[in-house]
């Protein structure tokens, strides 16, 4: 870095960008900082107009300054959108300087606009990394991300109630299919078809679990049972009975 005099107001130092220019005291509004210089180039010749480099400082359509050299500090001030600084040109006496526009703090960088047509062939390619563009960058990152979690908030509301609706559906249908089978069970299910209920009655209020039988049944068991034998003897003594009382 190039020796700067402790009575100016600024250094060279590490900036987002790379190296910059920042205010070692306060500056005032309207204070000329620092000089822009370096060899003058005539375009109507060939071998300066074949010169190319970052550093090119156009006066008008013919003069420029090659501030590509070491001791022209005001070479590391940065480009801004929203600088505090701003480049004062005189093309009669080729000369340019660079002046505040605002209050600048110490320990601010100082910046100024390079122009329309350096943002276009130099920065918009790799992007403006000044402060203002930074906020913005940020800002739209941020509400990039807010949209993405909105999005993503309505997706999972979305597929909650889809599943809830669902799930309602399928206890509906469980509930319809339980109704069914109890009503089918009540109305045909229930009733056997020898004419008596699942209870255990006839049609005709009888009962048919055994407990009161029907008398015919009773009878039909009685008849069915084996009678004793008669003994022998018995029947040989009135036998001889009969024949005494018919002598």
């Amino acid at each position: 870095m190039p020796a700067i005099s402790s009575k100016k107001p600024y250094r060279v130092g590490r900036s987002r960008t790379g190296l910059g220019l920042f205010a070692t005291k306060p500056i005032k509004k309207g204070t000329k900082i620092v000089r822009y210089f370096g060899p003058l180039l005539d375009s109507k010749k060939k071998k300066d107009d074949a010169i190319e480099n970052k550093y090119l400082f156009e006066l008008n359509g013919r003069w420029t300054i090659d501030g590509s050299v070491r001791k022209n500090i005001a070479r590391y001030i940065n480009h801004a959108c929203k600088p505090n600084a701003e480049s004062d040109v005189s093309p009669r006496k080729r000369k340019v300087v660079i002046r505040a526009i605002k209050n600048i703090s110490p320990g601010e960088e100082i910046n100024y606009d390079y122009g329309t047509d350096y943002f276009k062939a130099y920065l918009k390619p790799i992007g403006c990394k000044c402060d203002a563009c930074e906020k913005k960058r940020k800002k739209k990152r941020a509400e990039a991300r807010a949209e993405r979690l909105r999005l993503k908030a309505k997706a999972e509301r979305k597929a909650l109630k889809k599943a809830e609706k669902q799930a309602a559906k399928a206890v509906k249908e469980k509930l319809k299919k339980l109704k069914l089978e109890l009503k089918q069970k009540l109305n045909g299910a229930g009733v056997k078809q020898n004419g008596k209920l699942a209870n255990g009655k006839h049609f005709n209020g009888g009962l048919s679990n055994g407990h009161d039988r029907p008398k015919a049944a009773a009878q039909k068991l009685a008849a069915a049972r084996p009678r004793a034998p008669m003994k022998l003897g018995a029947t040989a003594t009135a036998e001889a009975r009969d024949q005494r009382a018919s002598a």
